[in-house]
């Protein structure tokens, strides 16, 4: 599971490799050769010495298994003047490679990064590389259910480029809609509980756990608990593992929108038997009523 921005962006690409194409006429406007299939290769390459050069991520377009467009992505989180150096060595080797147009194209989650980015690269005289960028203002918001539904990548793409910026309740409250399409949709969203700051993934969770009556699990979610029993192992051994599992009850009630009552909640938050405040948690995850998970003590 990817664990941090840059990853999860080069794993979007790689999940589906035509997303880097799309973006790159409806965003960029490039008009792409007539090609019939994209795929992902390695960003190794091992022709050039010293053997230390590699790609975030190369797609290839190819028509008739010919190519007819290597684009070269790459993620960059901020500025570093290396690059100058290196991504003109990984165009002209792989335009040598595979004897075709070969763009780079920068994916920049924030646009001071993008705005870096953007300078031209004098590699000769005569010989200059602009590096086609995509910040999060070129990234589509994509908020309605129904868009999310036909392209998971797109909106999933769009909760991180836009994670920070008033758009993004909206997207996620689309991207929440797909959890329970497909095994591909929930591993998109897996994807973006990666990638957003913890509060508002945390925030997203909630939706995710609201959207349908079958218990949604993901890497984050596991993590989620984990932070929980940390905070309270911090105030002390048993007594703070149960705090920890206490308040992560309490955050699944109210996220599958079961309003407790103070004595119940008085109760929970009391309790310090690990094994009863588990099994509350367990049926909690299906449960569509109180009764389903404390019995009488609801009443």
């Amino acid at each position: 599971m990817p664990s941090s921005v840059h990853e999860v962006l080069i794993e979007l690409v790689r999940r589906r490799p035509t997303l880097v194409a799309e973006l790159l006429t409806s965003t960029l406007g490039l008009a792409l050769p007539e090609f019939d299939h994209a795929r992902v290769d390695s960003g190794d390459l091992p022709d050039i010495e010293p053997t230390g050069y590699r790609a975030d991520l190369v797609v290839t377009l190819t028509d008739a298994d010919v190519p007819v467009l290597g684009i070269v992505v790459e993620v960059q989180l901020q500025r570093d003047d290396d690059k100058a150096w290196s991504w003109p060595v990984y165009l002209t080797t792989l335009r040598a490679r595979l004897r075709c147009l070969v763009p780079l194209v920068v994916v920049c989650p924030n646009e001071r990064a993008a705005g870096h980015c953007r300078r031209p690269i004098t590699v000769a005289p005569g010989f200059t590389l602009s590096p086609m960028v995509l910040s999060p203002a070129d990234v589509p918001v994509v908020s309605d259910t129904h868009t999310a539904h036909e392209r998971p990548d797109l909106a999933a793409l769009s909760a991180i480029a836009h994670r920070n910026d008033p758009e993004r309740d909206s997207i996620l409250t689309a991207l929440a809609a797909t959890a329970h399409d497909s095994a591909d949709g929930k591993r998109y969203i897996d994807l973006v509980l990666a990638a957003l700051p913890k509060a508002a993934a945390r925030h997203f969770l909630e939706m995710l756990m609201t959207t349908d009556t079958s218990p949604y699990y993901s890497q984050y979610f596991k993590q989620l608990y984990a932070d929980g029993m940390a905070e309270g192992e911090a105030i002390g051994h048993a007594k703070g593992e149960a705090k920890g599992e206490a308040k992560a009850l309490l955050t699944m009630l109210g996220a599958r929108g079961l309003a407790v009552p103070a004595v119940l909640t008085a109760e929970i938050e009391a309790c310090t038997d690990h094994a009863r405040l588990t099994e509350w948690i367990t049926r909690a995850a299906t449960a569509s009523a109180l009764e389903e998970i404390f019995g009488d003590r609801t009443q």
